[in-house]
């Protein structure tokens, strides 16, 4: 899980860029006090990759 939660700053990096479809949405960001299960962090990741990928976070 701890990969998982040192991968999620890396993957909210960026400025945007995908146009008006990426307005409404924004990286999720996640501080060391929260507590996350095992699944709630791989689907911020998978959320957070998607983002950068489409959108240029």
């Amino acid at each position: 899980m701890w990969i998982a939660l040192a991968m999620l700053p890396a993957s909210c990096a960026g400025t945007g860029g995908g146009g008006e479809a990426c307005a409404p949405w924004r990286p999720v960001l996640v501080s060391e006090a929260d507590a996350l299960s095992e699944a709630t962090a791989r689907a911020i990741l998978a959320h957070n990759r998607t983002g950068r990928r489409l959108c240029g976070w």
